[in-house]
């Protein structure tokens, strides 16, 4: 795995390359490769989250004085899987990183949450390898600079945020999701979310996480829904 070349592609040279090699280091690889020195990328992956979060929290705040809820559904525009996974593709590092032999027949979603997650560890590797800084400058140039064109598309209010508008305006009721089901390994989670109004469940949807299943959910909700 030719990790000079992911180094040159974000140009940020690790003084570390374990971190960089765990951030894309998949659990299923460790279930085939026992004697690999490196732990999986699901540590990194959580801090990372919280360091994209936060950086793109802050300026989105200083940028727009759009209320709380619209900043919240502009930042989901921006930081979801999907737009990660795609990150993740312009970077490559889908040929760096160690899968099972399973785990890389995937394709789909699945491998969308893969990519994902290994953009994020990526991102917890650099914050503690160079410091928060370097993670800003990495943040700002693969990822922030999408922001024009998610607020061009016209995309940023969710569905969750459109159901939600739809149900205050016709019945003034909030929805309201409730986890129904979990099942799969811990680095391939599944949930079902059912979506309430009031007591009446109206829809569910699936994700490999509860926010993407409550986003699928009340996509289903809007397509169903005849208040």
């Amino acid at each position: 795995m030719d990790l000079e070349q992911l180094e040159t592609k974000i140009n940020l040279q690790f003084k570390d390359r374990n971190l960089l090699q765990s951030a894309l280091t998949h659990r299923s690889y460790l279930n085939e490769n026992r004697r690999w020195p490196l732990p999986h990328n699901e540590r990194l992956e959580f801090l990372g989250d919280a360091v994209l979060e936060l950086i793109t929290t802050e300026h989105l705040y200083r940028k727009f004085p759009n209320p709380e809820g619209e900043l919240t559904n502009l930042r989901s525009a921006l930081v979801n899987y999907k737009m990660l996974s795609d990150i993740a593709s312009e970077l490559e590092l889908e040929r760096h990183i160690l899968l099972s032999r399973g785990e890389a027949k995937d394709t789909g979603r699945a491998r969308q949450v893969i990519l994902a997650n290994a953009l994020e560890a990526l991102i917890g590797a650099i914050y503690l390898d160079s410091g928060f800084a370097s993670a800003k400058i990495f943040v700002d140039s693969f990822v922030l600079n999408k922001l024009s064109a998610v607020v061009s598309s016209g995309k940023v209010l969710d569905p969750k945020s459109k159901f939600q508008e739809l149900t205050q305006e016709k019945i003034g009721v909030t929805p309201h999701y409730k986890v129904l089901n979990e099942w799969g390994p811990d680095h391939n989670k599944q949930f079902e979310v059912g979506v309430f109004v009031g007591e009446k469940q109206v829809a569910t949807g699936t994700g490999p996480s509860k926010q993407e299943a409550e986003i699928a959910a009340a996509e289903n909700g809007l397509k169903v829904s005849d208040f």
